[in-house]
């Protein structure tokens, strides 16, 4: 069998792009029949080695948990005629096994997605009965005030007379807040802002639960997630 660099091999599997992978292979991350390797050059039979990345060995769990910094103008939709979807971006092997975004984001809402095959971890996480928070920065048009965050914290209603759970608002100033909600109504952060009268006009997610948006992934870029990253989501979700 040939022999392939070991950056190669990791990238294949779907796993990251190969400028992630270089990186996870510099930090030590990567072990080839539980030996760091550090040289994204190594060469090796991928049939006669285990690889392995934060000790999970690739393509061996039975799901996969993928965060992906999503982009403005792309769908968080499986297929799509008219325009991209996050789906397009991520490799044919996983479309195999029937990734699908956990929730969803606006077209023109960025930051932290999650996509997996796990239809159960995926419910649960949406859930609002899990109570998983999911954290939001917005740019407003507006200067949010005391009453409005006082208006959060008891649930707001929408225009529609929909009522919202408790929610949580913190100015950042210059046009800048913060919001936390644990259900994803449609169009949900928006509209609350827009009931308080605060429009918004740019929105980024960048936590759910205990887990935070990689920062080093660009737009459009995403990499798998570890059991430790999975668990700070929330501790129940993978007992289950």
């Amino acid at each position: 069998m040939p022999l392939h660099r070991l950056d190669k091999i990791i990238t294949d599997t779907g796993l990251c792009s190969r400028r992630q992978a270089r990186e996870i292979i510099f930090h030590g991350r990567a072990a080839v029949d539980g030996q760091p390797v550090t040289d994204p050059a190594f060469k090796l039979d991928a049939a006669l080695h285990t690889v392995t990345v934060d000790g999970a060995e690739l393509d061996g769990e039975e799901h996969i948990y993928i965060m992906m910094n999503k982009p403005g103008g792309v769908l968080t939709a499986a297929r799509d005629k008219r325009a991209p979807t996050v789906l397009d971006a991520i490799p044919a092997e996983w479309k195999k096994r029937g990734v699908f975004p956990v929730g969803r984001l606006d077209k023109d809402t960025t930051g932290l997605l999650l996509l997996t095959d796990d239809g159960p971890f995926a419910h649960r996480v949406i859930s609002p009965r899990s109570h998983i928070g999911k954290l939001y920065e917005a740019q407003v048009d507006g200067v949010p005030t005391a009453s409005d965050a006082e208006a959060f914290r008891e649930g707001i209603v929408l225009a529609d007379g929909t009522r919202c759970l408790p929610a949580e608002l913190t100015d950042l100033g210059e046009g800048k807040v913060r919001v936390v909600v644990f259900e994803g109504k449609y169009h949900q952060v928006k509209r609350m802002l827009a009931a308080r009268y605060l429009p918004v006009l740019a929105l980024r997610r960048l936590r759910i639960g205990g887990l935070w948006l990689d920062e080093s992934l660009k737009p459009g870029e995403y990499r798998r997630l570890s059991r430790e990253e999975l668990l700070s989501i929330g501790p129940e979700l993978l007992s289950k």
